[in-house]
């Protein structure tokens, strides 16, 4: 002890020669790397967010059935604003999204999506 501290003793770990090792994460890298599938380009040109890619399959992703909300009745009211969407006559499920907003990916092919744009006007209606 001196002057009543008590000295402290530090171990540093000692270098030690990584160049070994070196070939066997490249050989590592190298078997995960061939492992891996390439992936198939998906053309998302025309897609709105939520729009679901694939249908059905391994990818859990539900096939769309054509129009069973009946969303097509309701098209005229795109450009009109968001807030006309609690006041009309529908008899459905209806989720507004609004620009940005998180929402959850489940599908329902008999709830009526009004995607709304930043300035609150309706710009699709989809079924979802």
């Amino acid at each position: 002890m001196i002057g009543g501290i008590a000295p402290v003793y530090v171990i540093a770990p000692t270098r030690t020669d990584t160049t070994a090792m070196k070939p066997q994460f490249l050989a590592l890298f190298l078997l995960v790397a061939a492992c891996v599938s390439p992936e198939t380009p998906v053309d998302t040109s025309g897609q709105q967010p939520g729009d679901l890619i694939g249908g059905g399959g391994s990818g859990g992703l539900v096939e769309r059935e054509p129009d069973l909300c009946q969303a097509s009745m309701y098209q005229q009211y795109i450009g009109q604003p968001g807030t006309i969407v609690p006041m009309l006559p529908i008899s459905r499920i209806v989720r507004v999204i609004e620009f940005g907003e998180i929402f959850t990916q489940e599908y329902n092919p008999s709830r009526i999506n009004f995607w709304l744009a930043p300035t609150g006007e309706i710009t699709r209606i989809s079924c979802g």
